[in-house]
């Protein structure tokens, strides 16, 4: 066997190894932050709950190129929840909490479902509805959108409980750690109360449209990190 030959075999061995793909799963919830900021950017700033319907049919077709392609990266996106979830449930399944793990499976399900709904609404209303006609449709899908983004908040919130109980029962997180989590799950159930009509706890006010997302993805980095940190599976996980 020549130097390039060896090489080459080094290399696909790499690629064929059960913690190059460990690894690489673990990473997926940091993946699954840029994905959503890049997404969430190109998007563009989606009218609110009561916008006349002709602002909207304004939005829908002037940023139809950018919502498609924010669909695009919000589909791919959809894989690396699941597979962030999946290397969580591994995680605590391999520290005997697969109990947690389980809960944290049916969680990102539930959560990744509802993602996907908004998702074609979004592509939906880009694609054709805005330039129906139909005013009313577009109005009515538009606050649906808004309105599902409130009740996520329940799920996420599930997947955030499900992850920092799991990790602090099975040691793998400090008390501290524990405490904000348990914090980050409040104040993400909070965001399913956004019902006012308008202002800050609306369901398109700052506190569902920022404050309750950034604390979701704040605690998608840190549990990844603590998954990083861990070392591979003694089992053929996968």
């Amino acid at each position: 066997m020549n130097a390039s030959t060896a090489t080459i075999t080094s290399s696909a061995g790499t690629y064929t190894t059960r913690p190059f793909w460990e690894r690489l799963w673990r990473t997926s919830g940091l993946q699954f932050v840029v994905f959503f900021i890049i997404a969430y950017i190109i998007y563009g700033y989606q009218p609110g709950v009561g916008v006349s319907p002709d602002a909207l049919v304004a939005f829908y077709k002037t940023h139809r190129t950018w919502i498609l392609i924010a669909t695009v990266f919000s589909g791919l996106n959809i894989l690396n929840l699941m597979w962030f979830a999946a290397a969580l449930r591994t995680t605590l399944a391999d520290s005997g909490k697969d109990g947690w793990g389980s809960a944290a499976t049916a969680s990102s399900a539930a959560f990744g479902g509802l993602f996907f709904l908004l998702i074609t609404l979004g592509a939906a209303l880009a694609f054709s509805t805005a330039s129906s006609g139909n005013h009313t449709i577009v109005s009515g899908l538009n606050d649906f959108a808004w309105a599902g983004i409130v009740l996520s908040s329940f799920p996420r919130a599930m997947l955030i409980m499900a992850g920092t109980f799991g990790l602090w029962r099975a040691g793998l997180i400090s008390s501290a750690f524990f405490a904000a989590g348990v914090a980050a799950v409040v104040l993400v159930l909070l965001g399913g109360t956004t019902w006012l009509s308008g202002g800050f706890w609306s369901p398109d006010g700052a506190y569902s449209r920022f404050v309750s997302p950034i604390v979701g993805l704040v605690w998608i980095v840190v549990v990844s990190r603590v998954l990083l940190t861990r070392s591979p599976a003694t089992r053929l996980g996968w």
